[in-house]
């Protein structure tokens, strides 16, 4: 168990009987009362945010989360399936639980790292960044630039439109930040 001052960024918790992982938090003490430490916690699960305060005298379970590598496969419907490094076990993670932000980074044989909550998968994180090969790109022209705008949209193999440079043509490899959804550079 977790006394209130043991709350740190990135420490895993349970509390409501879910894995949460604390994004924030911040010491509180009010004249004579209690300290308070305010957090904002992500439930594992679901992706979403709380702020929760947690009084002096508090104890919190420390989540057992481990962490596994594996690579994706493909996916089917709502399900994406992964299969472990080591194992070589199959299993699959639901859309709601990867969360929008992760799908269109989703490539065939990905290595990610695969968040385990007693031993069952719950989520997955991606490397931060991944290359993709351009399958459509416009031509750049120079007289497109008078705007100040010196970037074009191009869709990725996996179907995501992001900006890039000028140079940038179909076939090219280009690696994308999976965080911001930004192009980083030419691969």
């Amino acid at each position: 168990m977790l006394a209130i001052n043991d709350l740190k960024a990135g420490i895993y918790i349970v509390y409501q009987d879910e894995p949460f992982v604390i994004l924030k938090h911040d010491f509180i003490k009010m004249g004579r009362g209690q300290g308070v430490m305010r957090t904002s916690i992500k439930n594992l699960k679901t992706g979403k945010i709380l702020d929760h305060s947690f009084r002096g005298q508090d104890r919190v379970a420390q989540a057992d989360i481990s962490r596994a590598k594996a690579n994706y496969l493909y996916h089917e419907g709502n399900d994406y399936f992964f299969m472990d490094q080591k194992s070589y076990d199959q299993f699959f993670v639901i859309a709601e639980q990867l969360g929008k932000d992760k799908i269109p980074y989703l490539k065939e044989n990905l290595e990610v790292d695969v968040l385990m909550y007693n031993g069952t998968p719950i989520n997955v994180e991606l490397p931060k960044k991944v290359t993709f090969t351009v399958v459509q790109a416009p031509p750049g022209v120079r007289g497109d630039t008078a705007q100040g705008s010196v970037t074009k949209k191009v869709t990725l193999e996996t179907g995501q439109v992001i900006d890039t440079p000028l140079f940038i043509n179909q076939d090219d490899k280009v690696i994308v930040n999976t965080e911001t959804g930004k192009y980083v550079s030419k691969a």
